[in-house]
């Protein structure tokens, strides 16, 4: 019965601690972007107002957070002279397209139109 008990009890422990991790997007994306003016969301607009589908918008952060240059930014210049470009990401490319994934499902707003 103790067995069983306890048991039980670290399988409760186990997943409240898997509850309280923070996602791929949270630990990597929202820390650094907390600190900047623009929030969040806003790179997400306009990523979809320059490139409309999901595919594209995706395939666009995924091209420039692996090699982020001025060409392939879509935040204003004087945005780029004031917090210049972002360093590439150290991801891997799974952990990269999982976060964007996140992202995506974050922000869409297709879902959310009626």
């Amino acid at each position: 019965m103790v067995k069983v008990f306890l048991i039980l009890f670290l399988m409760i422990i186990s997943l409240k601690a898997a509850d309280n991790e923070e996602n791929i997007y949270e630990s990597n994306c929202v820390k650094c972007h907390s600190k900047l003016p623009v929030t969040i969301d806003k790179y997400f607009y306009r990523y979809l107002l320059k490139y409309s589908s999901e595919k594209d918008v995706k395939k666009a952060m995924f091209d420039y957070m692996k090699n982020p240059t001025v060409e392939k930014t879509i935040m204003a210049e004087s945005f780029i002279t004031r917090f210049g470009i972002k360093k590439k990401t150290n991801l891997s490319d799974d952990k990269l397209m999982e976060a964007l994934d996140i992202y995506w499902n974050e922000y869409k707003i297709f879902d959310k139109l009626k």
